[in-house]
Formats: structure tokens, C-alpha cells, sequence
């Protein structure tokens, strides 16, 4: 068990998803427990019964919390390929899709409820057995789009992130671990034309800025919020323990261990 760091440090949890970069549109109903899901601005909880598309080309992981025990989910993946054919085949009316959240809420409904309950037997391991991935998939669009039209310009948008403001972007999301090659990507620029920019901005390549910013904020969730540095590593970009541990007193003359002990002695 550990917490959830980021604007929302409160919720307790039983495992995270190594999923940071979301490279295509995943449809998720929670059927028993709680989901957690953080794009790194804010928090959105799922609880039995509720659902959401997590969307494609954003940054985003999510924490799963038992109920009595209990924790039940379907994801299912809305691939790019899926979605042409989809769209090729039904020719949806497409109109832009106002909302700019990476985890759109999809409203409760019985039709949806009903389909849920109908992949029972055909869903296992994170997938739909085959050969009913795909009927299963189209069934899925037919209900979302019947009960929400205006999925369709979410869904049948296949362009690429346009270019956006690259400092913004990297204070939000620092802290997602992902390759510097995907950092450039979402900010709608080539490597080079990222790493140039960035060096214009922060006077530093994204790699040292990245471990530099993600230590300090350790630091600080140590120091200030009294966090426990096996709480915080992986929510903070680190793959494991060792090597935060290594680079936090390699940057300040002290382990995050011996800086959270301090600390509890102090109070």
C-alpha cells in the first residue's frame, strides 16, 4: 500500500500502472474497487459501474484500490487501425470534440451496463478472446456513439499533437517517465527542434532538467509533507528505489531515507 502523490497526495493504494504514455484510446468500466486516474493536473476516481475513454497521445497512469477485497476492471483498447476500419465502414458524422481531458467520462447507461456484463465469458487477461475482439469492439462504438455523438470527433481524429507551449508542458508532466524522443513528440516537434528549444528555455538538456526538477520535488515531499521516499519514487519518474535513491544523495549529500528519518526525529 502507498499514496498517490501529485495535487492530490490522499489516496491510498494497492498497485500503480506502469502506463505513463497513453499511445492510443483505451476504453475503461470499473466493475468492482476503485480506479484512480492522473494526467498530471488532476485526478478522476472510477467506482463500480463507471466508465471513461482514456485518450490517445497523453500522458497518464492510473492507481487501482480494492473494495472488501475486490478489484474488477475492463480495459479495452480503441486502436487506430480499429477505428478507421470503424470509420470506414459506418461513415460517422465527425464535429470537433470540445473537451480537452485525457480521461472523458462516459455516462452511466444500461445498454453499456448490459454489455459489460455480456463479455463475462469472452474476456480474460485484459482482452477479448478471439474472433470476437473486433465484433465485440464495434459493438462497444455503436453503444458509446449512440449514447454520446460527439465521441465520434475524438475518436475518427487521427492527427498527430500540434505544436504547444514547451515549458508548460514539461513543468505539468516532468515527473511522467517517458523517453525524451516522447516529450518531443507531444509537444508537436521533432528531437532536435525540441532539445534546441528547450535549451533556449531552461538553459539545461531535458535530461538533466528532468532528474534535477523530479529530485527537488522528492526533496520536497520528503522534507515538507513528511512522504515516505518508497511512496514517492515511482510517481516521480525513478524505475526503482535503488537508483533514487542513489541519485537524491548524489545530488544532496544525503539519502531520502536519512532525510525522512530527520525529519520524523525533528517532529
Amino acid at each position: 500500500m502507498t499514496k498517490a502523490t501529485g495535487t492530490n497526495p490522499t489516496y491510498v493504494i494497492d498497485e500503480i500502472s506502469s502506463q505513463h504514455f497513453i499511445d492510443e484510446h483505451y476504453f475503461m468500466y470499473v466493475i468492482k474497487g476503485v480506479v484512480v486516474l492522473y494526467d498530471g493536473s488532476q485526478y478522476q476516481e472510477l467506482r463500480s459501474g463507471q466508465s471513461c475513454i482514456a485518450r490517445r497521445n497523453r500522458l497518464g497512469r492510473y492507481y487501482k484500490t480494492r473494495e472488501d477485497g475486490e478489484l474488477d476492471k475492463v480495459i479495452l483498447s480503441l486502436d487506430t487501425s480499429f477505428l478507421k476500419q470503424f470509420y470506414n465502414k459506418h461513415k460517422i458524422a465527425v464535429t470537433k470534440f470540445e473537451c480537452t481531458e485525457t480521461c472523458i467520462p462516459v455516462s452511466k447507461n444500461e445498454l453499456l451496463d448490459n454489455y459489460i456484463g455480456s463479455l463475462q465469458r469472452i474476456y480474460s487477461h485484459g482482452k477479448i478472446r478471439e474472433p470476437f475482439s473486433n465484433v465485440k469492439r464495434e459493438e462497444l462504438l455503436l453503444i458509446l456513439l449512440e449514447q454520446q455523438p460527439e465521441f465520434a470527433g475524438l475518436l475518427f481524429d487521427f492527427g498527430i499533437p500540434a505544436k504547444i507551449n514547451l515549458e508548460e508542458f514539461m513543468v505539468r508532466n516532468y515527473p511522467f517517465n517517458v523517453s525524451i524522443e516522447r516529450f518531443a513528440f507531444l509537444t508537436g516537434r521533432s528531437i532536435s527542434a525540441f532539445k534546441r528549444d528547450f535549451r533556449q528555455i531552461f538553459n539545461e538538456t531535458p535530461s538533466r532538467w528532468l532528474v534535477l526538477k523530479r529530485l527537488q520535488e522528492a526533496y520536497f515531499l520528503i522534507d515538507q509533507k513528511g512522504l515516505k521516499p518508497s511512496d514517492i519514487y515511482l510517481d516521480l519518474g525513478f524505475e526503482t528505489l535503488s537508483h533514487f535513491s542513489f541519485a537524491f544523495k548524489k545530488q544532496f549529500g544525503i539519502t531520502p531515507t536519512a532525510l525522512s528519518g530527520k525529519k520524523t526525529k525533528m517532529e
